[in-house]
């Protein structure tokens, strides 16, 4: 697999690191998480106990973010645990973590005490604010950064106020952003010998994913509004209500319009002047409305079929079962069966990244708690029993 030379060491918790390092993972690095000993990393324990979504003990989301992991327990805190992470870092390629800005500091293990006994070495932080800047010492959860980059503005309307995405793309966001910038830095060091530092804040992200409707705010001094389903630019582009469920047409440009306008069939459409994108933006709202009275008559299968055969961009508002389900969705391998460990297996979404030259993905079990601990320390580290017994009675390792 693409990235099966790397060894990246996991610090992270909770859903931004460990996505991050889950993309890693999946492209083949292999990836140790370092947890404290007793209760590892937050994330185990969220859901742990609940009947529906935990699995011996462990959490969907633990589940989910830590397949083809391994788990070491060091306590960081510990001179002899600090001494056993800085000798991980001597053989690894990447320590990945979304502490809060100062904690790699005060623990010693921050890019400038790691270069001084691995100059190779990549170390990336996702925090919510970045390490420069007057808010760097702010908490943040993903709420909050996507709602100051900006994005919660235009998601609803003026009428429903702003809502956050529906997935967490704070957490998200930062994660992907962070992976990126850990494969630019691995590849610089090709170039150059060393490794260096990747700052990755969750806001920077948000107001990254802002692209060209920042553009268009900094050209003409307007700050949009809620848009709902719908689009500044483009008409029709919205979400439409069928007879049974929701619907997107989304017509960019006067020639998709032209080709919609022949299969709808509706004069009031074939206006001469909804032929340009001016016209017809300022006539949004009653085209959406003579559009989705139209489209309420039928089934989303009658409408999807008939769009599809005019190659009119369409689809149709799935929930979670109709999405996991789609035919497209299943030849992709994006529900892939993870081992759990026991014989048994749980479908989760699978690598959305398609290398020609990899082999066909495949996943390991969410590690337990300091399950590797042993194997890492003694066949990876060369550490003897003595040495392992020694640490653990020091409470260094668990």
């Amino acid at each position: 697999m693409a990235l099966e030379h790397i060894t990246v060491l996991d610090l992270t918790h909770m859903l931004s690191g460990p996505y991050g390092t889950m993309l890693l993972a999946d492209l083949g690095a292999r990836t140790i998480k370092i947890e404290p000993p007793g209760r590892g990393e937050g994330t185990r324990r969220l859901l742990e106990n609940d009947p529906q979504y935990s699995h011996d003990g462990m959490g969907a989301y633990y589940l989910t973010l830590n397949r083809n992991k391994e788990s070491v327990c060091v306590d960081l805190k510990q001179p002899g645990g600090r001494d056993v992470f800085l000798d991980l870092v001597r053989q690894a390629d990447v320590v990945f973590d979304n502490f809060s800005v100062g904690v790699t500091e005060r623990l010693g293990i921050d890019h400038a005490a790691l270069s001084r006994i691995n100059p190779r070495i990549v170390t990336c932080s996702v925090t919510g604010f970045g390490q420069t800047g007057p808010a760097t010492e702010r908490p943040a959860f993903d709420q909050v950064v996507q709602a100051m980059g900006g994005g919660m503005s235009i998601t609803g309307t003026p009428a429903t106020g702003p809502m956050r995405s529906g997935i967490p793309i704070g957490d998200l966001g930062g994660g992907v952003f962070g992976a990126l910038g850990v494969l630019a830095a691995l590849v610089e060091r090709e170039r150059t010998g060393r490794g260096q530092h990747v700052d990755i804040a969750m806001l920077d992200v948000q107001i990254s994913l802002l692209n060209y409707m920042a553009t268009m705010y900094f050209m003409s001094g307007e700050v949009p509004e809620g848009i709902g389903n719908g689009h500044f630019v483009h008409v029709p582009y919205n979400c439409y209500p069928t007879a049974d469920g929701h619907i997107i047409i989304a017509c960019i440009g006067d020639a998709f319009f032209e080709r919609f306008v022949e299969f709808i069939d509706l004069p009031e459409l074939r206006q001469p002047e909804y032929r340009r994108q001016a016209a017809r933006f300022a006539a949004k709202a009653r085209i959406d409305e003579i559009i989705a009275a139209e489209l309420r008559k039928q089934p989303t299968a009658h409408w999807l079929e008939r769009l599809e055969a005019a190659r009119i961009p369409c689809g149709p508002v799935n929930d979670f079962a109709q999405a996991l389900a789609d035919p497209q969705v299943q030849a992709r391998g994006m529900v892939a069966a993870v081992p759990l460990g026991d014989g048994k297996s749980l479908r989760m979404p699978g690598n959305p990244v398609k290398l020609s030259g990899a082999a066909p993905a495949s996943f390991g079990a969410p590690p337990r708690l300091g399950a590797q601990t042993d194997a890492v320390l003694g066949g990876w580290l060369g550490y003897g029993a003595d040495k392992l017994a020694r640490l653990r009675a020091e409470g260094a390792i668990g």
